[in-house]
């Protein structure tokens, strides 16, 4: 190119700039004028923020947009760092997400007949819940077990219960996600044990248990260890998945509950993904390549009214994690780049008054948690305020995504809200605020320091004051509650109520499998455990061998507990 060629160039790109200067200067002109027109009309007296409290503006435009030069970067393709669009190239147009229904109350016989119920009407993957005392750890003829055994979930006290539970259910076949989380290891031990037992090996086995204890010392308090050994023992299931179940994934770092306890969007963001930054953290220091485990962490994200920030959330997620994980933690798999998450839509903000009304708000979330991009969906039912739902509560809820996916279209293209000025503009300020608060956090020393200090359990409860503030005021309207409460009836919606059977059964099914193992090899197995604990050294070997001798759930608890303590939360308010 000569000398005059690269002067006419230069000359029609500085004319390229100063036309997209003019465009620019116009559409500014143009929007002010149409702001003062704005302005000189009434609107409604009410607040125009999300359910957070983030400031909602009348319009966006191109001007809240990112630039066309920061697509790649900041957008990109679906499948493709920095996954903003999407963890997968094609999405749901190669596979649907994953249908599941949150399942179990009574006994492990009640629920498995349940469970075969939700498979038979087109249910894809199953979600264990259990009862209280299974939670804490506890077995059911446990003294703190009495009057909760079967009543908010199912009862688990042994492998036995286990095999019950997923009796006639192939589980190398079926994918199974299990909440729970201070016994999370010991539960898990139990279903690799189950699936021994029918024939099919960890390697085969699909689904998660959810294991995050960090949240539980956050926000939802079902804790047995302290923080320390409770992280360690979630590293000891990182490392042992990676070995023997490579398809399974040993975590499911969850801002579920934190947001359920009153967190905002942008806190359930930045708090669910530091306390994964700090088990990636937590594995590094173990010695584990970050690549042979961070590809089987996955999330579960709350799913709430607001119908954009939702959206907005789970992409903003997306692209926090991929940079995060490639810029600061060296990972150099995309898998590891790749965050996947269950969803959940808000249990938060089901009523008791006009219950069918949930129907409609759970059907407006599982959109929002479609459009967000999320790989498996949990619809509550619109009984839960009220009792554990109802078969045919459940099976609404499972229309619902049914009717979502095969009626709506808006599974047929990736990404649909792509580039709308509002959702861009609203997911860049969802990771600015989430950046923030990381900032905050490293402050304080990290989250272990920030639960020892009582920081993310103030944040949570100002929030929560905040909403609860808003609602009694009046400012937030919630249909039926505060507005619109004619026919506040809920008399004739069917409860499914648990009687104390449950509870009988299970203290005579304990007494029956204490009757028949061999006492002598359950004592030597326990003290393995307990020593394997001492030693520092993964205990899930020792465990399963404790899970085979039909120990308890309580006894295997114990023997980590004489080593490792109870966890007291410190007073901090």
């Amino acid at each position: 190119m000569g000398v005059m060629d690269r002067e006419a160039a230069a000359a029609g790109l500085e004319e390229q700039i100063r036309e997209k200067d003019r465009e620019i200067a116009e559409l500014r002109a143009r929007l002010a004028e149409w702001e003062a027109a704005f302005r000189r009309t009434p609107t409604r007296e009410t607040s125009f923020t999300t359910v957070s409290g983030v400031p909602v503006a009348p319009l966006y435009t191109p001007l809240d947009a990112p630039n066309a030069g920061d697509y790649l970067e900041k957008i990109g393709f679906p499948g493709e760092y920095p996954f903003t669009r999407g963890p997968y190239t094609t999405m749901y147009r190669t596979r649907l997400w994953t249908m599941r229904q949150f399942a179990g109350f009574g006994t492990a016989e009640e629920t498995n007949r349940r469970y075969h119920y939700l498979l038979e009407h087109g249910q894809t993957g199953l979600s264990v819940a259990f009862d209280f005392p299974t939670l804490m750890g506890y077995d059911s003829d446990h003294p703190r077990s009495l009057g909760e055994v079967g009543k908010c979930g199912v009862a688990v006290s042994s492998l036995a219960d286990m095999e019950t539970l997923f009796s006639g259910i192939p589980l190398d076949q079926v994918s199974v996600s299990m909440t729970i989380n201070g016994p999370a290891i010991i539960l898990f031990c139990f279903y690799v044990v189950a699936a021994e037992k029918q024939g099919v090996s960890p390697e085969k086995l699909r689904g998660t248990v959810q294991n995050d204890i960090l949240k539980e010392y956050q926000a939802q308090h079902a804790w047995i260890y302290p923080p320390e050994p409770a992280v360690k023992l979630i590293v000891d299931m990182f490392e042992w998945c990676s070995k023997h179940a490579p398809k399974y994934n040993p975590i499911s770092i969850s801002g579920y509950h934190i947001r359920e306890a009153g967190a905002t969007a942008a806190q359930e963001l930045a708090y669910t993904l530091r306390n994964g930054f700090e088990y990636v953290e937590r594995g590094i220091a173990r010695g584990l390549d970050v690549d042979d485990f961070a590809p089987r962490l996955s999330f579960f994200f709350d799913v709430h009214n607001d119908f954009f920030e939702e959206i907005a959330k789970f992409r903003a997620a997306r692209r926090i994690w991929a940079k995060r994980m490639k810029e600061v933690y060296g990972a150099k798999k995309e898998e590891s780049w790749r965050l996947r998450t269950h969803a959940q839509t808000a249990g938060v903000t089901l009523v008791a008054q006009q219950p069918e009304n949930n129907i409609i708000r759970v059907a407006y979330q599982a959109l929002a948690a479609v459009l967000g991009g999320t790989q498996s969906l949990h619809t509550n039912s619109m009984d839960e305020t009220l009792a554990l739902p109802t078969e045919k509560a459940v099976r609404i809820a499972l229309r619902t995504q049914q009717i979502l996916a095969y009626e709506t279209g808006v599974a047929n293209t990736i990404d649909p809200l792509a580039g709308s000025y509002y959702v861009e503009a609203l997911t860049d300020e969802l990771e600015r605020q989430a950046e923030a608060i990381f900032d905050e956090v490293e402050r304080l020393g990290g989250v272990v320091p920030g639960i020892e200090k009582g920081y993310f359990q103030r944040e949570i409860a100002r929030s929560a004051e905040r909403q609860q503030r808003e609602i009694e005021s009046g400012e937030r309207i919630i249909v039926g509650i505060n507005a619109f409460t004619g026919g506040n009836d809920d008399s004739d919606i069917e409860i499914l109520k648990i009687g104390d059977d449950a509870e009988r059964r299970q203290r005579e099914r304990l007494a029956e499998l204490r009757a028949r193992r061999d006492d002598a090899r359950v004592r030597a197995a326990l003290a393995r455990l307990t020593e394997a604990a001492r030693n520092d050294e993964n205990v899930i070997e020792p465990m399963l061998d404790c899970v085979r001798e039909y120990c308890t759930l309580y006894e295997i608890r114990h023997a980590l507990e004489q080593v490792y303590g109870a966890y007291k939360e410190p007073v901090f308010f």
